[in-house]
């Protein structure tokens, strides 16, 4: 039950700072392109690969690993609002953001999910 209870604080937090960037970035940037969800796919991917090897390294606890990961950046990151977004600009016909969206999201969140993990190991040797 206390694991349950973390995931579910953690995803509420990561659901708010989502909201937060989703509504700052419209409000900064313009709503033509989803700002906002690419932000939090890169910075949760990021984040993601730093927690979980931190946490395989044993720095951090299993209940650091589920608040962090499964909650916290299961409420902030976003594939879900990524599909739809991309799908709602590919039917505008606006096929360049699309596949940018596509191509940005995909290959920036799996390099910064690199980096995550890299920083990690250099902190723990």
């Amino acid at each position: 039950m206390r694991e349950l209870v973390l995931v579910c604080a953690g995803g509420a937090f990561g659901s708010g700072v989502r909201y937060l960037v989703a509504v700052g970035a419209a409000r900064w940037l313009g709503t033509e392109f989803p700002y906002g969800t690419l932000a939090v796919n890169l910075v949760g991917s990021f984040l993601i690969g730093l927690v979980q090897e931190l946490a395989a390294s044993r720095v951090l606890s299993e209940e650091s690993r589920l608040l962090l990961s499964t909650g916290v950046m299961g409420g902030l990151t976003t594939y879900s609002a990524f599909s739809y977004e991309t799908m709602r600009l590919a039917q505008a016909g606006a096929w360049r953001a699309a596949s940018a969206n596509v191509l940005l999201t995909t290959g920036l969140c799996l390099v910064l999910c690199l980096a995550g993990m890299a920083v990690a190991r250099s902190l723990t040797r």
